[in-house]
């Protein structure tokens, strides 16, 4: 039987308040427990276990992540708009580094919940229609969108493990990778024969 007062969605925002706390590693059913002041078995009438409760973090987190996205590049095109993008994911990452770490680790998500989702999917809807503004068009478009998410992923993870230790600010050389980037994309490199699509 279900707890009073217990949801899928309290438990799943519990799990991601711990995971930023701790380390989306380290969030257990138990520990969750303890945080919410129930049994284990508590958790499982509203999650089936911790590879759901992971799933539904990601989830969480791709919705909150693209709606701050959307919101600091509405009406925005260009440069602009990518740094607005980029600082935006930057942010996040900061802020909620185990809810970030549950939207970049392969975590098996329940189709159901998934489907239901709005975020990931408007979250690459954000990211093509940005990058359409360099017109870019396929296998481009992909080949762009694997860019900005290696170098936006790669950067916020080597600084949240202090890989970066030389003297000058992280943030001086995160405004040049952007600035970088935006000469790139505007002159972005014409395919290759042979490039599939």
């Amino acid at each position: 039987m279900a707890r009073a007062g217990l949801t899928a969605e309290r438990v799943t925002v519990a799990g991601a308040e711990l995971a930023d706390e701790v380390g989306l590693d380290q969030v257990s059913m138990a520990r969750l427990a303890r945080r919410l002041g129930v049994k284990d078995a508590s958790l499982y009438g509203h999650v089936r276990g911790l590879e759901d409760l992971r799933g539904r973090i990601a989830l969480l987190a791709a919705d909150e992540k693209t709606v701050r996205i959307a919101e600091a590049t509405a009406g925005l095109a260009g440069k602009d708009a990518l740094i607005a993008f980029a600082d935006a994911w930057r942010e996040y990452a900061h802020q909620h580094p185990g809810r970030y770490a549950a939207t970049q680790t392969r975590i098996r998500i329940d189709p159901e919940l998934a489907a239901e989702a709005p975020g990931p999917r408007r979250a690459v809807e954000l990211t093509y229609g940005m990058l359409r503004g360099y017109g870019l068009a396929e296998p481009d478009l992909t080949d762009a969108v694997r860019l900005l998410r290696s170098t936006f992923h790669g950067f916020v993870a080597l600084e949240a493990s202090g890989g970066f230790g030389h003297e000058r600010s992280p943030r001086d050389s995160w405004v040049r990778a952007l600035d970088a980037l935006h000469t790139l994309l505007e002159h972005w490199p014409p395919s290759r024969e042979g490039d599939s699509a």
